[in-house]
């Protein structure tokens, strides 16, 4: 029974990390995408044709930004863990940064 537990546990932390790494990143994606448009502000249509856009919102396109910034790390440091097991080495999250350890 002990082995059920601990692979129901095993499957819980797979399962977290694939939608944070599998779904998380085109969802922030989306969000960053959303927010942009937001920031640049809403143009309106009426009867007689599109009319200029809204006032801007900087803090939308601000959390645009910070959103695509989590985005590109998130994918840049998926590459530099594949790359670091291709030339034998691991990555490490001991400290604040990722650092390399030799297998």
């Amino acid at each position: 029974m002990h082995n059920f537990g601990f692979a129901l546990d095993g499957a819980w932390q797979v399962l977290l990390a694939g939608l944070a790494l599998g779904a998380g990143l085109p969802i922030l994606f989306a969000l960053g995408i959303r927010s942009l448009a937001w920031g640049a502000g809403e143009a309106a249509v009426n009867t007689s044709g599109v009319t200029a856009p809204g006032p801007r919102r900087p803090a939308g396109t601000a959390l645009g930004y910070l959103l695509f910034a989590v985005v590109v790390l998130g994918v840049i440091l998926g590459i530099t863990f594949i790359v670091a097991g291709g030339f034998g080495y691991k990555m490490s999250f001991e400290n604040i940064y990722p650092t390399f350890i030799a297998k």
